[in-house]
């Protein structure tokens, strides 16, 4: 691939929802999430597996071992990113509450799970991020945390990046481009300036330099309807240009996919491009990548405590099918969650089409 093929993949849709970088306002309480989450039956069309958008359903899965808790600790986040399916934003108040952020290391333990993954929003936001990221290395579990970047210069934030790597703590990094222009583009003003701040501050920590077991990943996202270019021929790029222009590391380039849901469906929507990118994500799955898919070996949990099999299915209200429903159930039913169903939909498709991709990236 040509630089100019990975810019092609950087390009932002003349029609894109506003984004911005704005500063944290207050926002009045959420109205909290039913602690019944709807049946499939009840769920939007865009998510049900519709004969109209898929020529055949997705193929049946279940869940394998558990190894990662994915955890959604709230919505709050300093930026609005047109591309974001959480529709996360300064002004969005929702935040798990202290009774299930101290059922998470109790789960890590009981299950004897290897991985905790944090997400949001910005999961720094939350006041017990940083105990929570503690208590969970104490017990020997890696920890997980998905960072905007721009997050390391917020008010009241200048020691996080040190606060990560004194935990040893693997942060997975949006980077949408290595341009400037298409960055601020889709996440707002000055993110990208402010990203490279973010990522020059956590290599002069040791992220993502050579010999360091301090890993920075960066993530890319396609802008517009289409998949992503090959992860390897990317983070080749990636690295070429970042090194060149900026002097910055990373460990690796993980490649996702762009799900039909939230702001970015709403765009597709807006341009009459939805159906088009469905029957795109049809026609480019692949069989082989169903074995490595995310929801076989994690299970996500919304700022609620209610369970979800992907962070995906959680934006879309789709709870677990069977076994526990809850933080508390999965604390007291440990041995069910193996070996269950997972709900699917059409917008799974987005997981197996063609290179795959999950949140550790491409699958194959």
């Amino acid at each position: 691939m040509s630089t100019s093929i990975g810019l092609k993949h950087c390009l932002i849709p003349a029609l894109m929802l506003n984004s911005s970088s704005a500063a944290l306002q207050p926002s009045p309480k959420p109205t909290p999430r039913s602690p019944h989450p709807l049946p499939l039956t009840s769920i939007s069309p865009l998510t049900e597996q519709d004969p109209k958008r898929s020529a055949k359903p997705f193929p049946a899965l279940n869940r394998g071992e558990l190894e990662t808790l994915q955890v959604n600790l709230g919505y709050r986040c300093n930026q609005s990113c047109s591309h974001c399916h959480v529709n996360a934003g300064p002004w969005r108040t929702e935040m798990m509450e202290e009774e299930h952020i101290k059922l998470i290391p109790k789960v890590l333990q009981t299950l004897k799970l290897n991985c905790l993954d944090l997400t949001g929003g910005a999961p720094e936001l939350h006041p017990q991020f940083r105990s929570l990221v503690q208590e969970a290395r104490d017990l020997g579990v890696q920890v997980i945390d998905r960072c905007n970047l721009t997050i390391l210069q917020e008010p009241g934030q200048e020691d996080l990046a040190a606060f990560l790597a004194d935990a040893g703590v693997k942060v997975v990094a949006s980077l949408p481009c290595f341009e400037e222009e298409r960055v601020d583009t889709q996440r707002g003003s000055g993110v990208f300036q402010r990203s490279i701040a973010g990522l020059q501050s956590l290599n002069a920590l040791g992220y993502g330099m050579p010999n360091s077991n301090l890993e920075l990943d960066l993530v890319f996202n396609p802008s517009g309807a289409q998949l992503p270019p090959a992860q390897g021929e990317l983070e080749r790029i990636y690295r070429e240009k970042l090194l060149e222009n900026h002097g910055i590391h990373f460990s690796r380039l993980l490649t996702i996919t762009n799900m039909p849901i939230q702001r970015f469906a709403q765009t597709l929507k807006a341009r009459g491009e939805l159906e088009a990118y469905y029957a795109l994500l049809h026609q480019a799955h692949r069989d082989n990548n169903l074995s490595a898919v995310m929801c076989r070996h994690l299970i996500s949990v919304d700022w609620t405590g209610h369970l979800f099999d992907c962070d995906f299915n959680q934006q879309l209200g789709i709870p677990v099918r069977s076994g526990p429903r809850t933080l508390n159930e999965l604390l007291n039913q440990s041995g069910t969650v193996n070996n269950q169903p997972i709900a699917v939909g059409a917008h799974c498709f987005g997981c197996t089409a063609g290179g795959g991709s999950s949140c550790g990236g491409a699958l194959s």
